[in-house]
């Protein structure tokens, strides 16, 4: 849906406060019921249903009626406003020209008061192109239930997380201005796309530094799991960026190592192909975007040291369970000072080992004659116990028997009372049809005024001439 700024212009107060209604009823409900959106914006004089008339013209809401009249926010009423809420924030003033599309964004341009640019970015999870986000992201987690709003908002919220978290650790990405609901404000980078770029300088530079990114963003805990061409910006002095956030997962993830390898290999590929860049090759047959370098230049998942910072905890990443965030805060806790203690305290135990040894044997000889008593006790319960079972048996038979016996008996009488019921119903039926008049005769058809009449009275009145 296209993002038209102008209608914000003419939007009211009242309009704002019905979105606002419209969205906090989304909480519960897919479809908002308008009494309710009445009840939460609590307009004076009927007016909510005036405003929602308005919305719908712009296309702010969407109005359902097949099971009750109801309406839902639209994105571009979530854009307006997440946009609103920046604007008095006084994060930017204007909005700009559309820079970008993704599958599951839109990317303008905004303005501050003293004309500084910057990039909105609108998270629209949802589109045709890309549905599978329960699958193919971990946003939900372990809801079932779900609404394309609110998932946009969780990666709009994961991404301006990950990114306030790089930035701080000297990663080359955007800064994180400001978020709001679905919307990320960030710097504008002064770059193109790699996957637009014929020629570089030094490509084997800018290859070698993007290949760094890539290992130490795992020493960090982390892995982009998107690491293209589509997703790296480089400016004119070949200063490489990193953009797209929202599908980062841990190193503890259970494919961390299928999606580092899957990184590694798209950016060969690309290189290999656009700038033509020859690697080491096992086999003279294998394509130049399929080649396998060596091991030892080529980065793998095993070789990467994890242990420069811990980011996928910081952020809670997919994939780093509560067992591992406790294991991490035991080792930075100290308990590795246990092992430096245990060997002074070793010397200590060999000096009460003979009197361990002494208590153990006289427990061992006390435990054997306790033993011997227990069995000839034993013996005794079980030659009373099967006693009691062949009693207990003999019981058992002579109940069921009777029991038995019981059952026959109510059976024939049953049978009795059944027989005496149905003749009892035939004869009240026999008796009802007796005294049942004939109301054939009542109802057989009489001509009362008909055609046959009235030529009988014609007939007769020729005869009388």
């Amino acid at each position: 849906m296209k993002l038209d700024v102008d209608v914000l212009r003419y939007l009211s107060r009242e309009d704002f406060r019905v979105l606002t209604a419209v969205e906090m009823g989304m909480r519960n409900h897919e479809i908002v019921p308008s009494v309710l959106i009445d009840r939460i914006a609590s307009l004076k004089h009927g007016g909510t249903y005036k405003v929602l008339k308005n919305l719908l013209k712009h296309k702010l809401l969407h109005h359902d009626a097949s099971k009750y009249d109801g309406f839902r926010l639209t994105y571009l009423g979530y854009d307006f406003l997440a946009i609103k809420t920046m604007v008095n924030r006084g994060v930017f003033t204007a909005v700009g020209r559309q820079i970008g599309v993704g599958k599951e964004s839109d990317i303008f341009e905004v303005s501050r008061e003293d004309g500084t640019i910057m990039a909105m970015k609108l998270h629209r999870l949802g589109r045709t192109s890309f549905r599978a986000v329960k699958s193919k992201r971990d946003y939900l987690r372990h809801r079932n239930n779900y609404n394309w709003l609110y998932l946009s908002r969780l990666a709009a919220l994961k991404e301006y997380a990950f990114m306030k978290a790089l930035e701080e650790h000297g990663f080359p990405v955007p800064n994180a201005v400001d978020c709001n609901r679905h919307c990320v404000v960030m710097s504008l980078v002064q770059g193109y796309p790699l996957v637009q770029v014929k020629e570089l300088q030094n490509p084997e530079v800018v290859f070698e530094t993007i290949l760094g990114l890539i290992v130490r963003l795992a020493e960090h805990g982390l892995i982009h799991c998107d690491f293209n061409e589509f997703n790296i910006m480089i400016d004119d002095d070949e200063k490489v960026t990193m953009i797209d956030f929202p599908q980062m997962v841990s190193v503890s993830h259970r494919n961390a190592e299928m999606y580092f390898d899957r990184d590694v290999e798209c950016i060969y590929k690309f290189f290999g192909k656009r700038f033509k860049m020859t690697f080491e090759e096992h086999d003279d047959n294998v394509d130049v975007s399929e080649v396998d370098t060596d091991e030892s230049s080529r980065p793998s998942f095993s070789s990467v040291n994890k242990t420069a910072g811990f980011l996928d905890k910081e952020l809670a990443a997919s994939g780093f369970t509560r067992k591992e965030q406790d294991e991490i805060e035991r080792f930075i806790e100290g308990d590795i000072e246990d092992d430096a203690g245990g060997e002074g305290e070793g010397t200590e135990d060999n000096g009460h080992e003979s009197e361990l040894n002494q208590t153990t044997i006289k427990d061992l000889d006390s435990l054997k004659l306790e033993q011997e008593k227990t069995t000839s006790s034993h013996n005794e319960e079980d030659r009373i116990g099967e006693s009691q079972q062949t009693s207990n048996v003999s019981q058992s038979r002579e109940s069921e028997n009777a029991s038995d016996r019981e059952e026959e008996s109510e059976d024939v009488n049953d049978a009795q009372l059944v027989k005496s019921l149905t003749k009892q119903r035939r004869r009240a039926i026999a008796a009802a049809s007796r005294g049942r008049k004939n109301y054939a005769s009542r109802n057989s058809y009489k001509d009362k005024g008909g055609k046959s009449s009235h030529n009988s009275k014609i007939q007769k009145q020729l005869n009388s001439w």
